[in-house]
C-alpha cells in the first residue's frame, strides 16, 4: 500500500479522516485498516510522525483526553483538503483500484489453498477407509478382559500423520523463505496472512 500512499498521499487521507471528525491516532488506524479490509493497517511509527509534522505545519492541533492526544484539523487543514480536492478523488480512485487487486491476489491463493484442502480431505477419508477395514481391534491391542466386542477407537495411520506433519513443516519452510526475502509488498503480505487464517479454519474443522 506504500505506493498508493506515496509522496504526501497518507497526509492528505489523514487530512480527510480528520475532516469527518477528531480522532486520535489509535482511531485513524483503525479506519484505515477498515477502509482497506484487514489487508492493510499502517503501524503507530508510520501515523504519529506525521501526525506531529501536521501539527508542525499548522495543519492539525490536538488536544489532551483521557491520557491520549486527540487531533483535530485546522483551517489550515480544510484550506489543503480543498486545494487538493481533485488529488484527492484520484487517490480515492486509486485506493479502489488496489483493493480490486489484492482481491483478485487473495482469491487466486485461496483458490490454491482450498484445492490443497480438498485433496487432503480425500486423502484421509480414503485413511479412514483403510482404517476401518484392516483387521485389528482398536489400536492393534487385543480386546481388554471384560470388554469382549468393543474397542478403541483407531487413531489415523502414522504414515498419515506423518504426511500432515511434514507438509505443515513444507508450508512453515516456504512461508519463512518467501518472507524473509523481502521482495513481497505490505499489502501482499497481509492478504497471504487472511489465506492462511482461513486455511487453518478449514484444517481445523477437518481434523476435529
Amino acid at each position: 500500500m506504500s505506493a498508493v500512499f506515496s509522496h504526501g498521499r497518507l497526509r492528505l487521507y489523514l487530512l480527510k479522516l480528520l475532516a469527518e471528525g477528531p480522532r486520535h491516532g489509535y482511531e485513524l488506524i483503525r479506519l484505515l485498516e477498515n477502509r482497506f479490509h484487514g489487508l492493510y493497517a499502517p503501524s503507530a511509527g508510520t501515523i504519529y510522525p506525521r501526525l506531529q509534522r501536521m501539527e508542525a505545519d499548522g495543519l492539525v492541533s490536538h488536544t489532551a483526553s483521557g491520557g491520549r492526544k486527540v487531533y483535530d484539523i485546522t483551517d489550515a487543514g480544510r484550506a489543503e483538503l480543498v486545494q487538493r480536492a481533485a488529488e484527492l478523488e484520484t487517490l480515492e480512485t486509486d485506493i479502489n483500484a488496489s483493493l480490486a487487486d489484492l482481491s483478485t491476489l487473495a482469491d487466486e491463493v485461496e483458490q490454491g489453498v482450498h484445492g490443497s484442502v480438498r485433496d487432503l480431505k480425500k486423502e484421509l477419508k480414503e485413511a479412514g477407509r483403510q482404517a476401518r477395514s484392516a483387521p485389528t481391534w482398536g489400536w492393534g491391542y487385543p480386546p481388554r478382559p471384560g470388554s469382549a466386542g468393543t474397542t478403541r477407537p483407531a487413531p489415523p495411520p502414522g504414515d498419515v500423520v506423518a504426511e500432515l506433519e511434514e507438509k505443515a513443516a513444507q508450508l512453515l519452510a516456504e512461508v519463512r523463505r518467501l518472507a524473509r526475502a523481502g521482495r513481497a509488498s505490505q499489502e501482499t503480505m497481509r492478504a497471504t496472512l487472511v489465506v492462511l487464517d482461513g486455511a487453518i479454519d478449514q484444517v481445523r474443522r477437518l481434523l476435529r
